[in-house]
């Protein structure tokens, strides 16, 4: 099928996924299931901004020294960072040393922090961006593949209205397929119905 290689477990899985060990292991453990934990996804949404211009497989193999060096990416906690912190993060080989992107996770925990206080929580918040599901394609293909949608811009705009950076629609796309507000998984990727299965029970943030 179109898009789905066999790998020799046996198992149908998405082209991107590969045949690195630790990519399938986040293709069928984690990718497009539902997330409605705050700091899982601010993490995800900083680890995206970092992932801009780079494969998502050097995040995910630095994902555990990012995880270090932003304290578990505890919000309150990476809010009050300051500048020592951020010449710390520059200096950490562990990383993606890019300043830029540091100062934005930094900048981006404070408003999370507006966001929280907004809306309740920052799962609230983001998923009411998660798209009707009579917009959805009843089956999905590569033909369906797309870089960023509506629902990705609406979010997009609404982050950056509230002076988050590092949050295109393209990379909030990216932050939505992830974190399950969306199943973009293949058809014929034998982890598809499993996603959907508990995107279906899965109780929406409000």
């Amino acid at each position: 099928m179109d898009g789905i290689i066999k790998g020799e477990d046996g198992v149908n899985r998405c082209f991107w996924a590969g045949s690195d060990p630790l990519y399938r292991r986040y293709h069928d453990e984690e990718w497009g299931r539902p997330v409605a934990d705050d700091t899982r996804l601010f993490e995800k949404l900083c680890l995206e901004g970092f992932q801009s211009g780079l494969a998502w497989i050097t995040i995910l193999r630095k994902r555990e020294n990012f995880r270090a060096a932003f304290a578990g990416f505890d919000i309150p906690t990476v809010a009050a960072f300051g500048d020592a912190d951020v010449e710390r993060l520059v200096g950490d080989a562990g990383i993606v040393r890019h300043r830029g992107k540091i100062v934005s996770t930094i900048n981006n925990a404070r408003r999370a922090l507006d966001l929280q206080a907004e809306a309740g929580s920052l799962a609230a918040f983001i998923w009411r961006f998660e798209p009707d599901p009579s917009t959805r394609p009843s089956v999905f293909t590569m033909q369906d593949i797309q870089p960023k949608t509506a629902e990705s811009t609406a979010l997009s705009k609404e982050l950056r209205k509230r002076g988050w950076s590092f949050v295109g629609p393209t990379t909030v796309y990216a932050f939505m397929q992830a974190m399950g507000l969306v199943n973009d998984h293949l058809d014929g990727c034998d982890i598809r119905d499993a996603v959907e299965k508990e995107r279906t029970a899965f109780v929406r943030p409000r």
